[in-house]
């Protein structure tokens, strides 16, 4: 009966939090006919025009990486099973509407400048609304430190096809990565474009102020060469383990996991307690532990063909192909 009232109370609160329309609206037309692609978000990330020099073609990003198969939980109170709000709260006024906060950029503690949205616009960049090409690079001369989320660029309508598909057809002649900005997320960012199939692939790139410092980072690492005889054997080591990147065998194992889980609560069952297990980093004698590695059977290299997709990935896009050296 508990289980069964907390089943109606999770159910009443649900309904309790939809709200009617006041009135039917029409719907309104899409502004563009996309087939719809698995995973490929319906709203593109940024739409604006490409343009190399005078040639410019409508455009839109859209994420080439998707989170829709995370599991994410919610904050509930387990005494009236409802999913926690969490309200904003000023320390001494209380809550308080979320519609009447500005931003604010903290100089010193409770010391900020205040900025409302019509300033925020006024500083925009032309790049808000156009991603403009501005130079060809090899793909070898960008550090992979800087690459940061992979998008598809896709045209918006068919009027602008033909300048989307001269350049990414003079692209892929060329072999170059084209590096241009635009106004994502109320900031700027660096893309390098690439051609990839029939279509763009453009990656944002961070900044040179959000990378580290390799240099300074390895400071402590000591630059003493190892034995060679160690080094000879971990490179047989490694011989055993190489073959072929194929994401299929690759598997969130953690994810998996969470999911065994939550189908074992839904059942009414307790899940088992698995003691973790041993720690075996603490190496005392390396060459022995090289060779023990080497005596280990090497697993299996997957048999699986490349797919036609890659294969006509790779054959397409020289600049794909130099990165993959």
């Amino acid at each position: 009966m508990a289980a069964m009232a907390s089943e109606v109370r999770t159910v009443a609160t649900a309904r309790r939090t939809q709200k009617e329309p006041a009135h039917r609206a029409r719907p309104k037309a899409k502004a563009e006919a996309r087939p719809k692609v698995p995973g490929l978000s319906s709203r593109p990330i940024w739409r604006g025009h490409l343009r190399l020099s005078l040639v410019s073609c409508p455009v839109a990003l859209y994420r080439a990486s998707t989170k829709a198969n995370d599991i994410s939980f919610h904050l509930v109170n387990p005494d009236t099973n409802n999913r926690v709000r969490m309200v904003p709260t000023d320390p001494d006024a209380g809550p308080v509407e979320r519609a009447s906060l500005v931003k604010g950029y903290e100089l010193a503690k409770n010391r900020y400048v205040l900025v409302s949205n019509e300033e925020l616009d006024s500083v925009r960049l032309e790049t808000t609304h156009t991603l403009d090409i501005e130079r060809f690079v090899d793909a070898a001369d960008i550090d992979r430190l800087f690459f940061d989320d992979p998008y598809i660029l896709l045209p918006t309508d068919e009027a602008g096809t033909d300048a989307y598909t001269v350049i990414r057809a003079a692209m892929t002649d060329v072999g170059r990565v084209a590096l241009g900005r635009v106004v994502m997320h109320t900031r700027e960012r660096l893309m390098a474009i690439e051609p990839r199939g029939k279509g763009l692939l453009a990656y944002t790139l961070r900044m040179r102020d959000e990378v580290v410092s390799l240099e300074k980072a390895l400071e402590s690492v000591p630059s003493a060469r190892p034995k060679q005889e160690m080094i000879e054997i971990a490179g047989k080591i490694i011989e055993q383990l190489q073959g072929p990147f194929n994401p299929d065998e690759f598997k969130d194992r953690y994810e998996e996991s969470l999911r065994e889980l939550i189908r074992m609560k839904q059942k009414g069952k307790e899940p088992e307690i698995v003691e973790p297990p041993s720690d075996t980093t603490n190496v005392i004698d390396l060459m022995d532990a090289l060779k023990k590695s080497l005596g280990k059977k090497a697993p299996a290299k997957s048999a699986h063909p490349k797919s036609a997709h890659a294969k006509s990935a790779a054959a397409s896009s020289k600049v794909h192909k130099k990165r993959s050296r």
